[in-house]
């Protein structure tokens, strides 16, 4: 009962940790391609820039969602509802996918924070799961 309020806690504040670095990352992104002027194969530098802020400003406002989500599981002691358990799966796949590309793109340390991640919202879920139907069914005593 405590360990399952703990993680959903710490998921939520890792979350919204990653939020805020994901959004200043896109601000850098979106101030050095307005500053520099590129463009990739024609493309105008403003609405690239501009994108870049809009992209940073929906993670941001996705992983906060998802915070909230973990935050409310820990606050109340419940298992999330139908919405916020969609919204944390695909949060877990995305931090899955992430991963992978990680190790690739920016090396091992970025994969194992999205590991991290990732076992945070998946234990988070898995905490707060219905005990199974068959679990009744398993004698006892063979």
């Amino acid at each position: 009962m405590v360990l399952r309020r703990l993680v959903a806690a710490l998921a939520a504040i890792v979350l919204v940790a990653e939020a805020a670095v994901l959004v200043l990352v896109h601000i850098v992104l979106g101030a050095t391609t307005a500053n520099q002027s590129m463009a990739i194969a024609g493309s105008d530098p403003d609405v690239m820039s501009k994108a870049t802020y809009v992209l940073g400003a929906g993670i941001g406002a996705f992983l906060l969602l998802c915070a909230v989500l973990a935050a409310l599981s820990a606050l109340r002691d419940r298992a999330p509802g139908t919405f916020a358990r969609i919204v944390l799966v695909a949060a877990a796949v995305t931090h899955g996918v992430l991963g992978i590309l990680a190790v690739a793109l920016v090396g091992w340390g970025a994969f194992a924070v999205m590991m991290l991640i990732l076992c945070l919202l998946v234990l988070t879920l898995m905490l707060y799961a219905a005990p199974s139907p068959y679990r009744e069914l398993t004698p006892t005593n063979p």
